[in-house]
């Protein structure tokens, strides 16, 4: 099998004991902060801040994304959140230099560093969704691809992730791929990322870009958020185009941000919300919304916010008690907390999502493989044509590929019709469909919420290629099944290892649960810089929490 051939990844050296993010920061700041001999205020610190530090003079884009390659290059030894540098990084960054000399900015994200997941179509380079079945195509940029550049970012790398969105095995290890081996928890390198957008979570808490594409079906954007440390938003579905992204589910699959404030998120939803003719909401906005000015933090004050606390009621008491303070947050901003709320049925759900995306996958990737057979290179082997022919590379190349976990449900996948006509299939998504709506729609309409609140999923768990994933809860699936957005944000701390919380609403509800997480976010400044440290404590000690 190849890996991607002639692209620049230098990634030779691990970190050495002495190493860690939170240093490499500080230099960073100390280089672009204004003053003599860097010695000035705070360094740069949001998107609008390095766009006001170019407009300025102060650094350029070059010089920016020249960190972040850098710190790739460093850090990504022991974090395996990248699979590749993008060729071009710095050519496009000059491109950026030569927009601002002109006083012409192309966007609002003209020299600002993105990482794309590895799902997502980037012109020249394969999308793998961490498989080397797919290194043979280069297909053209994805509608969001195309959205950034027109906005002037750089792509400066792809993300590893869980591979095929973690659709493959019932017992994976969230954040690895056959492309890219295994993705590091940043706040303690033998912890997991979560997955899917395992990457993306990684490489942005640890500084490899201000911003990060992932792609959610169930909890691939919000899961790795809160155990990475960063802010996550699932858009409404339909919101963001998913033409030329590696699907899963077109009926729960969205692109969405990642960044590590909601400020930033909310600059980066505005670039990707763009209308696309070819894969669109019928009741998408349209016109272009500027995310940003929504934010307001007195924005909680009068807010009717439900808490949520049944998915995390079997945690352990030290993540438990942050749901209690968290709720105290929501009260001292003058929230209207209702304490609890109920989704009625919403764990009989899981049954009949499952089985219907298994049909969904099938339809989804046997048609996308016709797609990218057009963009195939020609080598040996040669591109998949199916899922059956998915599964058979898989089991040529077991070794490597099964070496940690197998293809249950691929053969899962492969053994339903993938006939999205089919009533078998019609019977399982109207069921979950049904009873997601039921369960989100209740609590909203009889307590009159502007958005359900809760933990968004447990403390990271030890990486395990024996047992699998540790997931103990999480809260993405109502809002994965019924289409509406949700927005987690950091919020504490177990051991050192971050939980969010997260805020859901109806759908195209963003503005307002922008709004929302961003007066909790102003409020609570919990996010706290990743150290790369080997491990995470024993046991919870007082404070750490």
């Amino acid at each position: 099998m190849r890996d991607f051939q002639g692209l620049p990844n230098p990634f030779s050296r691990v970190p050495a004991e002495g190493d860690d993010l939170a240093s490499a920061e500080r230099q960073w700041r100390s280089a672009v902060s204004p003053g003599p001999a860097g010695q000035g205020k705070d360094g740069i610190e949001s998107v609008a801040e390095l766009r006001r530090a170019m407009a300025e003079g102060r650094v350029t884009a070059t010089a920016v994304t020249q960190h972040y390659l850098d710190r790739i290059t460093r850090l990504n030894p022991a974090l395996g959140a990248v699979i590749a540098v993008t060729p071009d990084a710095l050519e496009q960054a000059a491109a950026s230099d030569a927009a601002w000399r002109a006083g012409k900015p192309r966007g609002p994200l003209d020299g600002i560093p993105v990482l794309v997941k590895d799902n997502v179509q980037v012109a020249g380079l394969p999308a793998t969704a961490g498989s080397a079945a797919l290194l043979p195509a280069r297909p053209p940029d994805a509608f969001i691809v195309g959205q950034l550049r027109a906005a002037g970012a750089i792509i400066i790398a792809k993300a590893n992730l869980s591979e095929w969105a973690n659709f493959r095995s019932t017992r994976s290890s969230s954040g690895w791929s056959t492309v890219g081996g295994q993705t590091a928890n940043p706040y303690a390198l033998d912890r997991n990322p979560s997955g899917s957008s395992s990457g993306s979570a990684s490489g942005l808490s640890a500084g490899f870009a201000p911003l990060a594409i992932g792609t959610e079906t169930d909890g691939s954007i919000v899961s790795p958020s809160s155990a990475c440390g960063v802010v996550g938003v699932k858009p409404t579905l339909g919101l963001v185009s998913r033409a030329g992204i590696v699907p899963l589910s077109l009926a729960q699959d969205t692109a969405g941000p990642m960044a590590t404030s909601v400020a930033d998120a909310a600059a980066l939803l505005s670039v990707l919300a763009a209308a696309d003719p070819a894969d669109s909401a019928a009741d998408h906005p349209g016109s272009f919304i500027d995310y940003t000015s929504f934010l307001d933090p007195a924005s909680l004050e009068g807010a009717r916010i439900g808490i949520w606390r049944a998915p995390s009621a079997n945690a352990d008491a030290v993540t438990e008690a942050l749901l209690e303070q968290a709720v105290g947050c929501l009260r001292d901003l003058g929230a209207v907390v209702v304490d609890p709320v109920d989704l009625p049925d919403i764990e009989k759900v899981t049954e009949p999502e499952f089985e219907a995306l298994n049909f969904e996958f099938k339809h989804g990737i046997n048609t996308y493989l016709k797609y990218l057979s057009d963009f195939a290179d020609g080598s040996d082997p040669a591109l998949p044509r199916s899922l059956a022919d998915l599964i058979a590379f898989n089991d040529k190349h077991a070794a490597r590929v099964l070496a940690h976990f197998g293809q249950e449900i691929f053969l899962a996948a492969e053994s339903t019709s993938g006939d999205l006509a089919d009533p078998v299939y019609l019977e399982h998504r109207g069921a979950a469909a049904r009873l997601a709506r039921t369960a989100v729609e209740t609590p909203v309409v009889e307590h009159r919420l502007d958005a359900i609140f809760s933990l968004t999923a447990n403390p990271a768990w030890l990486t395990d290629y024996v047992l699998g994933d540790h997931s103990v809860f999480g809260t993405s699936r109502p809002g994965a099944v019924s289409g509406w957005p949700a927005v987690s944000v950091p919020f504490g701390y177990v051991c050192g290892l971050p939980v969010g919380v997260s805020f859901l609403g109806p759908r195209f509800s963003e503005p307002r649960l922008l709004a929302l997480a961003y007066a909790f976010e102003q409020a609570s400044r919990a996010r706290r810089a990743p150290e790369l440290l080997r491990t995470a404590c024993a046991t919870p000690q007082p404070g750490q929490a």
